[in-house]
């Protein structure tokens, strides 16, 4: 398996961040999101001992400076899988793009940092490759996944999932 494409770790890290995987409010504005995946290897096996850190903006594009809203630090120990509720992030002037920053660690294998980015974004309904050389945006397609609409009762929510594969050091 191919690893997964790196990208920048962006200005708005912020150290510290909670071992929780609810990010959302209930009543908060948003589409409720729920991301998934499973951490593994460039040979498909799984990578156990990873901590799995995660952040974005909210739906209106701001990062929280003072706090550790839409922040979350995974530890999976045993686990390979991890999952997160949030909300859909939103657009900022610098960035027009929705995306998910990531920070991933594990025994054995290099860290990655890399980025989310959603296909259902309007900033790709042209030309994505463009888009992203017009932006300078590092990551590439691979990095862009599907969104799915679930159908869980009376409010709207998303899924999408994205898979980290991690080179051995």
């Amino acid at each position: 398996m191919k690893p997964t494409t790196p990208d920048d770790l962006g200005p708005f890290y912020k150290k510290g961040a909670p071992n929780k995987a609810n990010l959302r409010v209930a009543r908060e504005p948003g589409l409720p999101l729920r991301i998934s995946g499973k951490v593994l290897d460039t040979r498909g096996e799984p990578v156990h001992g990873a901590r799995v850190e995660l952040w974005h903006a909210d739906q209106k594009g701001v990062y929280d400076l003072q706090g550790y809203r839409y922040r979350a630090k995974l530890a999976l120990d045993s686990a390979t899988d991890y999952q997160v509720e949030t909300i859909m992030p939103g657009h900022y002037d610098s960035r027009p793009v929705q995306h998910v920053h990531y920070l991933i660690t594990a025994p054995g294998c290099k860290p990655l940092i890399t980025q989310l980015y959603f296909a259902t974004d309007p900033f790709f309904e042209s030309d994505a490759h463009k888009q992203f050389k017009e932006y300078l945006l590092k990551s590439h397609r691979e990095c862009i996944r599907p969104v799915t609409l679930l159908d869980e009762g009376s409010s709207p929510r998303s899924a999408v999932t994205f898979d980290l594969i991690l080179e051995k050091a």
